[in-house]
């Protein structure tokens, strides 16, 4: 922490407890004087306070002065002792309080260093905590970009694969264009290694004296064209994924199709089937209904025999008829009864 700091912390809290200026300037003189070890000036009181005009802090700093040269002086005062006596006994004593207030001025200024000190070594560990803390956030955040990237490389994966399952051209025209990016690259390659090993011939003919710096320039290279043959090999690993993935796909739709289509058969033989049964019961339907017309038209027919019959009947059994005439037509309508109910 800085001393102009603390000075103006303490110079704050002494304007909370003294509203007077004069009495504040003389106790900011004090504090310069007495805790911090500066002799205080009329421009630096009004520096630090900066209230009044600039003979406030003029008057305040000669009376804090004569106020200081009142308590150090020591009289001595004794009837017996002769006046040059008495004066060397003063400056003796004076000269003592000089001294015991250099040292103990000495001994407070020590103390400030060794707790500027400490300060100074606790402000340092708060700024390692702080930095380590931030190295945390820093590596949170990090862990959390990498799991949002995941994630979103993860739905476009799915989105991909719904993309090319909805659309089959769409998808053989991408993996048109990724050949062709992967071609444009290889031709990038060559040409950036032709033009890599141009330089080289040049940088080695021109500096002869470097030649431990191109050799490792030549395997940085070397590295640098095995990564990108390695990345061009994924690249083609991950086409033959999606192509593998693709026939798959093609695969399940087509078995897919054929169960749907002898399902769809199925149905249509039990349709069919269904629809005979039904022929079939409406033509037993059929049959019944004109065997229930025939046995009606049968029994007409005997009812209109046995009603001429009863007609061409001699009179004297009119009473006959009349008597009994319940019994001649019951068998027929019971039998048309019988044939109603089938």
């Amino acid at each position: 922490m800085n001393a102009d700091t603390v000075i103006q912390a303490d110079i704050d809290l002494l304007k909370t407890q003294f509203s007077d200026t004069k009495t504040l300037y003389r106790e900011v003189c004090a504090l310069l004087f007495f805790r911090h070890g500066i002799t205080p000036t009329a421009s630096r009181l009004y520096q630090y306070v900066r209230k009044g005009s600039m003979g406030v802090p003029a008057e305040a700093l000669a009376g804090f002065w004569a106020d200081l040269r009142e308590r150090a002086r020591v009289e001595i005062d004794h009837p017996g002792l002769p006046p040059e006596l008495r004066a060397l006994a003063g400056q003796a004593m004076a000269t003592l309080w000089a001294q015991a207030s250099q040292a103990a001025r000495e001994e407070l200024a020590r103390l400030r260093i060794d707790a500027q000190a400490q300060a100074l070594q606790a402000q340092g560990q708060l700024e390692q905590a702080r930095q380590e803390q931030v190295q945390m956030d820093r590596q949170l955040q990090a862990a959390r970009a990498q799991l949002q990237q995941q994630q979103a490389y993860g739905e476009q994966l799915a989105a991909a694969l719904a993309q090319e399952q909805r659309e089959h051209a769409a998808a053989q025209a991408r993996v048109a264009a990724l050949l062709q990016q992967v071609e444009q690259l290889r031709q990038e390659q060559d040409n950036s290694r032709l033009h890599f090993s141009a330089e080289l011939e040049k940088e080695r003919l021109a500096v002869q004296q470097a030649s431990a710096r191109t050799q490792e320039a030549e395997r940085r290279a070397l590295r640098d064209m095995d990564r990108e043959r390695q990345a061009r090999a994924e690249a083609v690993k991950q086409l033959q994924a999606a192509q593998e993935q693709w026939a798959q796909w093609q695969q399940r739709q087509q078995a897919e199709l054929l169960a749907a289509g002898a399902a769809q058969a199925g149905l249509a033989a039990q349709l069919q089937a269904l629809q005979q049964e039904r022929e079939t019961e409406r033509e037993m339907e059929r049959q019944k209904e004109q065997q229930r017309e025939q046995q009606i038209g049968q029994q007409q027919a005997l009812l209109q025999q046995a009603l001429q019959v009863a007609a061409r009947a001699p009179q004297p059994q009119e009473g006959l008829l009349a008597r009994k005439p319940a019994s001649w037509g019951r068998p027929v309508v019971k039998s048309l009864r019988k044939n109603r109910r089938v």
